[in-house]
């Protein structure tokens, strides 16, 4: 397999799970109360929002490429 159509295929496989998820979401724990003995957090979940126009240029460019990778060989 050349390089070109592996990257190709990495590139429509991030498009697709782009447009999936929209967004990366991770949780980070954050000290509330923190009075001597006493200690409270909380846990707050934030995210990364994924606009489609980056699906969207992952998947043409990996399309692109898959053909452009085609016709040369």
């Amino acid at each position: 397999m050349k390089v070109t159509t592996l990257v190709a295929i990495i590139l429509i496989a991030i498009g697709i799970l782009a447009f999936g998820y929209q967004g990366i979401s991770y949780t980070t724990r954050e000290k509330v109360v923190d009075i001597g003995p006493l200690e409270i957090s909380a846990d707050k979940t934030r995210t990364i929002p994924l606009p489609p126009i980056v699906g969207g240029l992952a998947l043409a460019g990996g399309i692109v490429l898959l053909i452009v990778g085609g016709k040369k060989g």
